[in-house]
């Protein structure tokens, strides 16, 4: 799946986008920073609490990995892509705005104003700290240990952060060093075919790793028509235990 020349349908909805939502102040630099060093100081804060955390404590981490992702798969193929009572706002943003925004033709953002369409608002990282991380990770402090509250609240904004990081990754020009690394450009090929219009509703919902693709089976098969079904997940097929 080659890029080529922004299609003249994508470029007048970008120029569009861009004139009705991207203030003069707005700086894609700004906010790729907010995000991260937001994002990385409540980590260090939370680890920073640990004193003596116990071998089966640290299984919060992919305990909270798994979770991650489950919620990423889900959140993208439901409300994301089908709108949703009280949602509406996301199904917008998504796939009104950043699937007419990007394309698999026009993957790649074009200047520091785009990352706008790219990263969630600041807004819904704030939200994210103060009515997810925060209060579930009080939770399991209380309820299980101090060590499992801290690392599952560091685990949770890192699983935000790789998510942000990976999702501006997907979106750079194919000719970055960094989306040409083996792992990424493999990871970007998946992006890529999840906004091809005829794919987008059925294939390819995770931005990370594409675990929860696996599991429910929505991995796109190149050599199956477009219009074939997707293939049942492992579970229904009887694989595993």
């Amino acid at each position: 799946m080659n890029e080529r020349a922004v299609p003249q349908g994508v470029a007048r909805f970008r120029e569009e986008y861009r004139r009705r939502h991207v203030g003069p102040r707005y700086s894609g630099v700004a906010h790729f920073a907010f995000t991260s060093g937001v994002s990385l100081s409540a980590i260090a804060f939370a680890l920073g609490r640990l004193e003596a955390v116990r071998p089966l404590e640290w299984l919060t981490v992919p305990a909270v990995f798994l979770l991650g992702n489950l919620v990423e798969f889900l959140g993208h193929r439901g409300p994301m892509h089908h709108r949703k009572l009280g949602l509406g706002l996301l199904f917008q943003r998504h796939t009104e705005q950043h699937h007419r925004f990007f394309t698999h033709e026009a993957l790649a953002y074009e200047s520091h104003r785009d990352v706008k369409m790219v990263l969630f608002p600041p807004v819904l990282l704030l939200f994210f700290l103060g009515a997810i991380a925060t209060p579930l990770g009080a939770l399991a402090y209380w309820w299980v240990s101090p060590e499992v509250g801290w690392l599952f609240a560091a685990s949770a904004v890192g699983y935000y952060l790789s998510y942000e990081w990976l999702h501006f990754c997907h979106h750079l020009p194919p000719t970055n060093p960094v989306a040409r690394l083996p792992g990424m450009a493999r990871l970007r090929r998946h992006h890529q075919a999840h906004h091809d219009p005829s794919l987008m509703q059925r294939y390819h919902f995770n931005i990370t790793v594409p675990l929860g693709d696996w599991l429910f089976g929505t991995l796109h098969r190149p050599e199956l028509p477009v219009d074939a079904k997707p293939r049942p997940a492992p579970m229904e097929r009887g694989e595993g235990a």
